[in-house]
């Protein structure tokens, strides 16, 4: 019997964007028309790759930008080898909390790191997403979300605001620059609605699947 293949969907933005909530009712919403999910993230998403997450979120360590460019690309194709690939060959459709957008956004928009050696690393990964949702939060809304969670910060959301504004405006360029393959969307708003345009985005892309 020939097994379909599923779907690769990520959603991208910066911090307090809400890509965790929206994935996880992205999830729900598909689980409920029989679609079979996986739920991943990156940095992580399989034991060798989550091992790598630690050590690039802890802050212990002040990585060169170049150096902190491969250690995502590394714990990324731990990811896709043994997560990803897996579940879109078993029929699964994966839900994915970032990918290689965050890294051009983060290490190249935000820290420096050059654009055409990361857009050269992607080009290695050897996969694509099939759909792209860029979340798109004001700077100021976005930092109300994080001091809301009660949560230790990583080091990401302890950098700077001009560092945020420019991850912000590198998921934006990044999404004018792809329009087949991303869709920029508003998150400012109640969570119920981001839920509706992301889950009118996805079966909007795939109502001929």
């Amino acid at each position: 019997m020939q097994v379909t293949l599923g779907r690769f969907i990520t959603l991208e933005g910066g911090e307090g964007v809400g890509k965790t909530t929206q994935s996880a009712l992205l999830a729900e919403a598909l689980a409920s028309r029989g679609i079979a999910v996986v739920r991943t993230r990156e940095p992580g998403g399989s034991p060798g790759a989550e091992l790598l997450r630690d050590i690039l979120l802890s802050g212990a360590t002040d990585w060169a930008p170049a150096a902190e460019m491969l250690l995502h690309f590394a714990a990324r194709a731990e990811h896709v080898a043994k997560t990803i690939r897996p579940a879109i060959a078993a029929g699964q459709w994966v839900i994915c909390d970032r990918f290689f957008d965050s890294t051009l956004a983060y290490q190249g928009y935000g820290q420096g790191a050059d654009n055409a050696f990361i857009g050269s690393l992607i080009g290695m990964v050897g996969i694509v997403p099939d759909l792209t949702i860029v979340l798109d939060v004001p700077e100021d809304i976005a930092a109300g979300r994080m001091r809301l969670r009660g949560l230790a910060a990583d080091r990401y959301e302890r950098l700077d605001a001009a560092f945020h504004a420019r991850v912000r405006q590198g998921f934006r360029e990044i999404a004018m620059a792809n329009p087949c393959r991303c869709v920029l969307a508003d998150a400012s708003g109640a969570i119920q609605a981001v839920h509706t345009a992301v889950v009118t985005a996805v079966l909007t892309r795939f109502a001929a699947s």
